[in-house]
C-alpha cells in the first residue's frame, strides 16, 4: 500500500525536501554570481569598529585641548607680568638715573658758581681797614716827611685795628721798615706792590700768599709817626720812591675811597 506525505502547516519539510531545496538554492546563487557572498554564521561580516564617541577618546581630546589652552593662557599671563615687571624696573632705573643726573647737575652748577665766586673774590680789592677813610692825602707837604711830601695815604685807625690785604698777592717783606716801623709789602697779582706801615704787630711772613681781606697785622704807631694810623702806599716796585697815587690805584680796582 502506498503512503502519501500529509501536508499542512503543522509539519516541517522532510529531510529529503530540505536537501533538495538547499541544492536548488545553491544552483540559483551560482547562476547569479552571488555565491562568493555567502558565508556560514561563523564567517559572517564583523561588526563595524566602534566610533570615537563609543570609545570615549573624544572626551580625552577635548580635555587635552582645554588643558593646553589653560596652560597657554597662564603662560601668556606670566609673560605679561614679566614684561610689566621689566618695564617697571626699567622705569625705576631711568628715574633713579635721571635723579642722580639732576643731583650731579645741581652739584656741578654749585661748584661752578663757587669757583666763579672765588675767582671774583681773588680778583677783588677792598679797603685795608674796613669802614675807614683817608685822614692824610697823597703828596701832602710838610717837614714830617723826609722826602718833603707824603708818599702814600693815611687811613684813620685806632691802635689795634685789623689791617688786611687789599687784594691777592705774595708777601715780599714783613718786619721792621725804618721810618715805616713794622711794615708789610705785598707783590700783587697785577705786578704792582702795596705797603702797610706803622703796624703794632705782624701776622704774615715772607713768601706767604694772601687773599683779599686776609689779616696782615694790627695798626699802631711804630716808626716815624705822630699817632696810631695806617700808612698805605701803592708802588710799581718794592723800592721806596716808586710810589703811585694810592687813591687812584684803589679806585681803579673798584674800591670806594
Amino acid at each position: 500500500m502506498a503512503f502519501t506525505r500529509a501536508t499542512g502547516k503543522h509539519r516541517g519539510p522532510s529531510r529529503l525536501t530540505r536537501k533538495r531545496a538547499g541544492i536548488a538554492g545553491a544552483a540559483a546563487l551560482a547562476t547569479t554570481g552571488v555565491v562568493g557572498t555567502l558565508a556560514s554564521p561563523a564567517l559572517a561580516a564583523e561588526p563595524e569598529s566602534p566610533s570615537v564617541e563609543d570609545t570615549g577618546l573624544n572626551q580625552v581630546v577635548i580635555v587635552g585641548d582645554t588643558l593646553a589652552k589653560q596652560v597657554g593662557a597662564q603662560a601668556d599671563v606670566q609673560q605679561e607680568e614679566a614684561d610689566l615687571a621689566a618695564s617697571k624696573a626699567k622705569a625705576e632705573a631711568d628715574a633713579k638715573r635721571n635723579a642722580e643726573l639732576r643731583v650731579k647737575a645741581a652739584r656741578d652748577a654749585e661748584e661752578r658758581a663757587a669757583r666763579e665766586a672765588e675767582r671774583k673774590r681773588l680778583l677783588s680789592y677792598n679797603l685795608p681797614v674796613a669802614g675807614s677813610y683817608v685822614s692824610t692825602d697823597y703828596h701832602s707837604g710838610g717837614a714830617i716827611w723826609s722826602s718833603g711830601s707824603h708818599t702814600g695815604i693815611d687811613f684813620h685807625a685806632s691802635s689795634g685795628s685789623k689791617v688786611v690785604a687789599v687784594g691777592t698777592g705774595t708777601v715780599v717783606e714783613a718786619g721792621w721798615g725804618g721810618a715805616y716801623g713794622n711794615n708789610v709789602v705785598i707783590k700783587m697779582n697785577d705786578g704792582t706792590y702795596t705797603q702797610y706801615g706803622h703796624l703794632s704787630s705782624i701776622s704774615v711772613s715772607v713768601g706767604e700768599r694772601v687773599t683779599p681781606g686776609q689779616q696782615l697785622g694790627l695798626s699802631g704807631s711804630t716808626g716815624n709817626t705822630t699817632g696810631p694810623h695806617l700808612h698805605f702806599e701803592a708802588r710799581t716796585s718794592p723800592e721806596y720812591g716808586s710810589d703811585i697815587d694810592p687813591v687812584a690805584y684803589l679806585r681803579g680796582h673798584g674800591v670806594k675811597v
